[in-house]
């Protein structure tokens, strides 16, 4: 299946049915009187998160969307039929945004959430609404409202807890591959993955999580550099960040100070998200070696990274317990939070940041 997580469309909701104008004329009944019916209400542009879903590929064949118009009223006082509406089915933490790519007008994070967001035109009165004391015989009705139309982008950020980030090569795809059942493609070349991959971790039968593989960042990432920054929307959502630096590199200090610019300079919180330091592919260096890269990494991010192998496994449980570990209290930070404003008390996360 092919990955797309941005797109514009167009959506227009269904104009509303015009009102009917009609006299009843049966034999033996002298003054009939008006009997139009009123026409029927426009349909409406729905936008719907259902599980299953991880790409918007869908949207790259079709990108207008038109609700049905309603019927218009008929004789006889029979109204017609309303239009059916139009449902966009999006992946889970798909956003909706404006035109402008700036206004976000819904964020699809749940299953099953359900937004309006394009409401169909009203019907129009038929002529026997507008009959009276004083005007017994109308000869006018309402034509329908028109729906509204306009051009809207999605923009599909995974929901994942845990996110890889490290340079090409750094070991993501395998590191993914042996922490989960995803199969990612691997290869000794840079840029193996050029689209997200999502796996899912069991540590234990209570202990699960999801984790994002996106493609590798190289310097100048966030001015367009290799394949940019696009991708990293996929990991603003997760709880903690595992940064991947190939040991068997010279500059190891150099590698983790160019992925924290990358981070820094993309901005929406990535650079204040917890951070997981791992040494890969330790499997290929001698025990002095190893010594010498983990103490030059802690020299210059201000602690030891981890020791690990995703060829071999050494060390992937320890960092995947210690992921798990960032992810339960994220989460237990955003239940508190949650009571708290339940409760009332709005500054129970002025020093929280996610």
């Amino acid at each position: 299946m092919k990955f797309l997580d941005q797109c514009k469309i167009y959506i227009r909701s269904g104009d509303g049915g015009g009102g009917s104008v009609s006299f009843r004329r049966e034999k033996f009944i002298e003054y009939g009187g008006p009997d139009g019916g009123d026409g029927g209400r426009g349909g409406d542009v729905w936008v719907e998160a259902v599980d299953g879903l991880n790409t918007l590929i869908d949207f790259r064949y079709q990108q207008h969307f038109k609700a049905d118009t309603g019927v218009h009223g008929m004789g006889r006082n029979r109204a017609g039929h309303n239009g059916a509406d139009i449902v966009l089915k999006v992946p889970v933490g798909t956003q909706v945004m404006e035109e402008d790519k700036e206004t976000v007008i819904c964020d699809m994070d749940k299953v099953g959430m359900r937004v309006r967001l394009a409401k169909g035109g009203n019907g129009g009165f038929g002529n026997a609404y507008f009959k009276s004391s004083i005007n017994q015989a109308p000869k006018y009705a309402n034509p329908g409202l028109e729906g509204q139309e306009k051009w809207i982008w999605l923009r599909l950020k995974l929901i994942a807890d845990a996110g890889l980030v490290g340079l090409p090569n750094a070991g993501k795809s395998t590191f993914l591959a042996a922490a989960s059942a995803a199969k990612p493609k691997i290869a000794d070349y840079p840029f193996t993955t050029l689209t997200p991959n999502l796996g899912v971790v069991d540590l234990t039968t209570q202990e699960r999580f999801v984790l994002a593989d996106i493609p590798g960042l190289i310097e100048g990432a966030s001015e367009g550099a290799g394949l940019g920054t696009k991708f990293l929307g996929h990991v603003e959502r997760t709880a903690v960040l595992i940064h991947l630096i190939d040991a068997t590199q010279d500059d190891v200090a150099g590698a983790w100070t160019t992925i924290r610019g990358e981070l820094s300079a993309y901005g929406e919180g990535l650079e204040d998200k917890p951070e997981l330091l791992a040494l890969n592919k330790a499997d290929a260096l001698s025990p002095d070696e190893r010594l010498a890269k983990a103490a030059e990494l802690e020299a210059v991010a201000g602690r030891a990274p981890y020791i690990i192998s995703g060829v071999s496994g050494e060390g992937v449980r320890d960092l995947l317990r210690a992921a798990h570990g960032e992810i339960v209290a994220k989460r237990a930070r955003e239940k508190a939070i949650a009571i708290a404003k339940l409760m009332g008390g709005m500054d129970a996360d002025a020093d929280w940041k996610p």
